[in-house]
């Protein structure tokens, strides 16, 4: 199946709850010294604007695997190192002391091989930060799978759920990461987002979760689409008074350090 098309602008529309979790990532960073890190899957750039103000001396580089997130990152931090790269088969051309991944490891498959190698990368004292949402099983996934499964559109969609990788439990990943580091710290965390309404959550997920979906319907297909999650998710999300929903959101985070 073709990859995503990825927009930057749809994704940040969200941009201050996205960059939440990426924030709350960075904090756990045992990490005050650090002189080179790679921010992997660093999107339009709202991740790596952080771990340019945490670090203002670091060498900081960001690759993504989308063009269009790459060239708008390069619009927002223009004095910032960013290319085009698979997470997956890329290399670093020294060693890091920080490699950062927020929410994009949900979207590459065989974490035990992929973490294991990009802890390889790591500098002494370094750490792979790593925040993945948790939430497949929550009634937005759910929702996008049904319909997905059941509409007239099922055949074209047969491969859209096998993009995104199901994420372990906490006891996966410490014990796949603690043979490789000296400290692994692992938690999950479920925000509530309040946003506007169903077609608040829709929004959000035409720039993550249902791309893989939309990208192989045409402009006719993906309205009747969007229709029918829109009313299968209607009873999990209750409107409150003022309009807004609130959305939970898990997910998992992961600091493991050399």
């Amino acid at each position: 199946m073709a990859k995503a098309v990825w927009s930057p602008d749809q994704y940040l529309k969200f941009e201050d709850e996205r960059t939440r979790p990426a924030n709350d990532l960075l904090g756990a960073v045992p990490n005050q010294d650090v002189k080179r890190a790679v921010d992997l899957g660093c999107g339009p750039g709202n991740s790596t604007e952080l771990l340019v103000k945490r670090y203002p001396e670091a060498v900081i580089e960001g690759i993504d695997a989308s063009a269009e997130m790459i060239d708008k990152a390069k619009r927002r931090l223009p004095g910032i190192s960013f290319k085009v790269s698979d997470i997956d088969s890329w290399q670093p051309e020294d060693g890091a002391d920080l490699l950062y991944a927020n929410a994009v490891m949900q979207w590459l498959p065989n974490h035990d091989q992929l973490f294991a190698r990009l802890m390889g990368f790591l500098n002494q004292g370094g750490s792979l930060a790593i925040q993945m949402p948790d939430n497949l099983e929550q009634p937005t996934h759910v929702a996008m799978r049904e319909v997905a499964a059941q509409g007239e559109w099922a055949n074209k969609m047969a491969q859209a759920d096998l993009s995104r990788t199901r994420v372990g439990d906490a006891s996966f990943y410490y014990q796949l990461l603690r043979p490789l580091a000296q400290r692994v710290d692992v938690w999950r965390t479920t925000y509530h987002h309040p946003v506007h309404g169903l077609d608040g959550i829709i929004e959000w997920f035409k720039g993550s979760g249902l791309r893989p979906y939309l990208d192989v319907l045409d402009e006719d297909e993906r309205l009747r689409f969007l229709q029918a999650y829109r009313a299968r998710i209607t009873p999990s999300y209750p409107v409150m008074h003022d309009g807004m929903v609130l959305l939970p959101f898990p997910r998992l985070f992961i600091v493991a350090t050399c």
